[in-house]
């Protein structure tokens, strides 16, 4: 595992140019910028709404030479394709500003604006030491964990958009989401019956905001400060994931083009990794069988309605969800089961030099959204076994699912 993550050359690259734009700060600047603390819980923060409390140092309040060595980062980050996506989500806060004058009211214009986005630092970004850099605002998050100068994790990574269905030209994420609808258009009735399932979307990521994926996730009823569209407890039981089930069609039961298709989808969310090593990623995806990539499909089956798909293999998980406005607003995610946040890579290596000594953070509970995850497989009622043993529920299910002491759902 740790091999397919290395990528010393951008690492050191990273490293040097932050190095550079921390010595450009000003004391207060730099207070604002760095988070000394490696282990701090905030860390794994990587919600993509706008919140009022985002740590790290906002682009605004930046020079133009700083600015340009963020933009520096990120580009040594990530391929030059997911770098024009970056660049150009945060231009739609300008369309955004436009659309919404009339019900945001007037502090909009300092509200919806491309300069609120956030550069961190977590821990000492030094010479073969291990630190975080994560840059973080309306619908863009980038996390990189790089671990002693040599191996990078950078999931979960975030990208949305909103508007996606307008009279406009800028439009990033149109392979993120489009490559999905050409599969799903190519399936034959069987092939679709089995990729569908369900017909309702869920509101936002059915895995949530959790910091790593647990073995069973349930989606939240809405997506917070968007309460306009709600799903029900069935739909969530529907849409639930399940790691060592995946739900939808496998690879195996496509035809050579349609898997064809399904790979160059994968390939466009993998290509948010460091490029150093995403040839790596991509072939391990390959080595490790099509029939071990799953394609799964909720909700409307055409643009401009809510809809929703995740593409679920060993390693990975991608969930693009466009459901609030209409299907106007669009969120997706890669993550990798074992690694966000660097979290194998640490538990790994963590004690084993002199240099590092560090190891992953505890999960936090979660004070607006639920970032709990379950610890235990899903039991045969569908339900979780916490539901099942009256322990605390994570995912917010009432206790009046459960009918006596069946354990069977009463929904």
């Amino acid at each position: 595992m740790s091999a397919l993550h290395e990528a010393p050359q951008t690492a050191t690259k990273l490293l040097v140019t932050a190095m550079g734009l921390i010595d450009t700060f000003d004391p207060r600047q730099r207070a604002t910028a760095i988070i000394d603390d490696f282990d701090d819980p905030r860390r794994l923060n990587w919600d993509i709404i706008p919140k009022p409390d985002r740590t790290g140092i906002p682009l605004h309040q930046l020079d133009r030479h700083q600015k340009v060595l963020v933009w520096d980062l990120i580009r040594l980050a990530v391929p030059l394709r997911t770098f024009t996506k970056v660049l150009a989500i945060p231009q739609l806060e300008h369309v955004l500003r436009d659309y919404e004058q009339d019900f945001l009211g007037p502090a909009l214009q300092t509200w919806r604006t491309s300069d609120s986005y956030f550069l961190t630092f977590f821990g000492r970004p030094g010479f073969e030491d291990t630190w975080t850099m994560r840059f973080l605002g309306h619908h863009v998050c980038l996390n990189l964990t790089i671990v002693d100068e040599r191996w990078i994790s950078a999931t979960p990574v975030a990208l949305g958009a909103q508007p996606t269905e307008y009279d406009g030209v800028l439009k990033p994420l149109a392979d993120d989401e489009g490559l999905a609808f050409d599969l799903l258009a190519s399936l034959d009735d069987e092939q679709r019956d089995l990729a569908v399932i369900h017909d309702v979307a869920p509101a936002d990521f059915v895995t949530r905001q959790v910091p790593r994926i647990g073995a069973y996730e349930y989606p939240d009823h809405y997506d917070l400060g968007m309460p306009g569209y709600t799903i029900t407890d069935a739909d969530r039981v529907a849409l639930k994931f399940v790691r060592d089930r995946p739900s939808g069609i496998s690879g195996a039961k496509l035809s050579g083009d349609q898997q064809h298709a399904l790979l160059g989808l994968v390939d466009c969310y993998l290509e948010r990794l460091p490029e150093e090593a995403g040839e790596r990623h991509r072939q391990a995806l390959r080595d490790g069988g099509i029939d071990r990539v799953f394609f799964a499909w909720a909700g409307a089956q055409k643009r401009g309605a809510p809809h929703y798909f995740r593409v679920h293999t060993d390693r990975y998980l991608i969930e693009a969800v466009n459901a609030v406005g209409g299907g106007n607003h669009l969120h997706t995610v890669l993550r990798d089961f074992d690694n966000d946040f660097g979290h194998d890579l640490l538990t790994l290596h963590a004690g084993t030099d002199s240099k590092w000594g560090r190891r992953a953070p505890e999960q936090p509970d979660g004070v607006q959204r639920t970032v709990r995850s379950a610890t235990r497989t899903l039991s045969d009622s569908g339900l979780p076994s916490e539901c099942e043993t009256r322990q605390v529920c994570p995912f917010r299910f009432p206790c009046c699912l459960i009918s006596g002491d069946t354990g069977e759902a009463d929904i």
